[in-house]
């Protein structure tokens, strides 16, 4: 007979052989999917039996599991800042990493001003959504060239409650008119086409347009940069996120398109992750402006 106790011992012990796994943690939120029951259920009730056809979903969830699908992937959600994201193999799974991206937008843009703000390959809406969550003022834009992808961020933005957020189908920035925005935020994809990584563990699930960019991981990120301020109101932010070895070459080609005030912030684990720059002001009156668009 199928118990809880047992069956999560067993599971357990098959995912230790995966890879950055949590292995109790994994078979708890497997068996929450098919069962409906709750993980503190799972605690108070470890003697109870599985019927047979939920011990069957569970064993074909595991096996998945095991192959090295996604576990964001087989429960269709991931948690991002403080919210709860549906996701599907349309959608890069957002990590933990990119919530320093939502954190430098909170810190350096105006909190009440009605900022215009651009959310670059917005997948699963992650980074537009969290930000709306926190500054109800903005009105942010997901953009995405995946169809499939804006329908994921819809129905995030949808069962959010989160108003003030637009989607648009474009290609990185060439839906946007000239100074009409307030700050551009993005997590393109910075991986390099022939990195080994691309074919093993969980990235081999998820979208590759959304994780490779070129030789050297950089082919999206020059595409923004080089439309930046033409996009940019004066004294507009761009933040990109990018992999913990490319700060250097993001600093030159920001450098390379006329943005000042470049830097450089690591993720919580002390790695290059988040560069960001301004475009120029010439003057306190273009500053004003761009804070307060409508007039003080």
């Amino acid at each position: 007979m199928n118990r809880i106790a047992e069956t999560l011992r067993e599971a357990a012990a098959a995912l230790s052989a995966l890879p950055d796994s949590s292995p109790r943690l994994e078979a708890e939120l497997l068996l929450t999917q098919v069962s409906g029951w709750s993980r503190s259920h799972l605690l108070a009730w470890p003697e109870r039996a599985l019927d047979p056809a939920t011990a069957a979903d569970f064993h074909a969830l595991l096996a998945r599991r095991l192959n090295g699908e996604p576990i964001a992937y087989l429960r269709g959600q991931q948690s991002f800042w403080t919210l709860e994201l549906k996701v599907s193999p349309a959608t890069l799974i957002p990590r933990p990493e990119t919530e320093r991206l939502v954190e430098t937008a909170l810190e350096r843009l105006v909190p009440t001003a009605p900022l215009r703000i651009a959310d670059l390959g917005t997948g699963s809406g992650a980074i537009a959504a969290a930000l709306a969550s926190e500054r109800p003022d903005w009105r942010l834009i997901a953009t995405d060239r995946s169809a499939p992808a804006l329908l994921i961020a819809r129905d995030n933005f949808r069962a959010l409650g989160l108003g003030g957020i637009d989607t648009v189908q474009a290609d990185w920035l060439s839906a946007f008119a000239t100074s009409s925005l307030d700050a551009i935020l993005g997590n393109p994809p910075y991986i390099p086409d022939a990195d080994p990584h691309l074919v093993r563990g969980d990235l081999r699930f998820e979208p590759p347009s959304a994780l490779g960019s070129g030789r050297d991981g950089l082919d999206a990120i020059r595409a923004i940069v080089a439309d930046t301020r033409r996009c940019l109101r004066p004294n507009g932010l761009l933040a990109v996120e990018h992999g913990f070895d490319q700060a250097r070459e993001v600093q030159r080609l920001f450098r390379a398109a006329g943005l000042d005030r470049i830097e450089t912030r690591q993720d919580l684990a002390g790695l290059d992750r988040v560069t960001l720059g301004y475009r120029p002001s010439e003057t306190e009156g273009d500053f004003l402006k761009t804070i307060y668009p409508t007039g003080r």
